[in-house]
């Protein structure tokens, strides 16, 4: 589970081969308006909210519930259901994600990063309501929405840490770089769920991070 991630920097972003975002985010929570990048043409950096807005949703309250999504029951889950079938994959750039760990016995904000300080390139779903691609819309609500994608971290050596003692561990999917495109570029739900693999661990670094 993941609900507050720093969004990976414009000058991070400039790596890669698309034009760096050209609006505002900071640290994110659900709601928030954060960057994606989607399988929808033309790539581009889009602002999207922390949490998906399915099409049938009265308002965009949903999403304090919908920022993660579980990866084995996303062709049932009637918010994610629709967004899964038509393949409505993104990339979500993080440099920051915080979870907390109770190894203390309370919990503590902790901040997990990659060891190399590149972007996580996190695994999520978008949907976009009517309108012009890259649109905020009225009040500043972003057109596009996003969700991250989770799969069980029981036996993984740094996110089974996290979160409290009785709960199922769970961990945001952390794309290798080699995998990015292959993401964007899935044509069945075969190819995308055989990208949904736990990031490997030494490749990652954590530590406190308290407010």
């Amino acid at each position: 589970m993941c609900a507050n991630y720093r969004p990976s920097t414009p000058e991070a972003l400039k790596s890669f081969p698309l034009p760096p975002p050209d609006f505002a985010y900071g640290e994110a929570y659900p709601g928030s308006v954060v960057p994606i990048v989607t399988n929808f043409a033309p790539r581009q950096w889009v602002p999207a909210s922390f949490g998906l807005v399915p099409g049938w949703a009265r308002d965009a309250k949903i999403v304090r519930s919908t920022y993660n999504a579980r990866s084995e029951t996303l062709a049932e889950k009637p918010s994610f259901r629709d967004a899964w079938q038509r393949g409505q994959l993104c990339i979500i750039p993080a440099e920051v994600l915080y979870e907390p760990c109770y190894e203390t016995g309370k919990a503590v904000r902790w901040a997990i990063r990659r060891q190399d300080g590149r972007p996580m390139g996190i695994a999520g779903l978008w949907e976009r309501r009517a309108g012009e691609v890259g649109e905020v819309g009225e009040g500043g609500a972003a057109v596009w929405s996003m969700t991250m994608l989770t799969i069980n971290a029981d036996g993984h050596p740094l996110m089974q840490r996290f979160h409290k003692p009785e709960d199922e561990k769970r961990s945001v999917v952390i794309l290798p770089d080699a995998a990015w495109g292959e993401w964007l570029r899935a044509k069945s739900e075969g190819a995308a769920r055989a990208l949904l693999q736990g990031f490997d661990a030494a490749g990652l670094v954590a530590e406190a991070a308290p407010r």
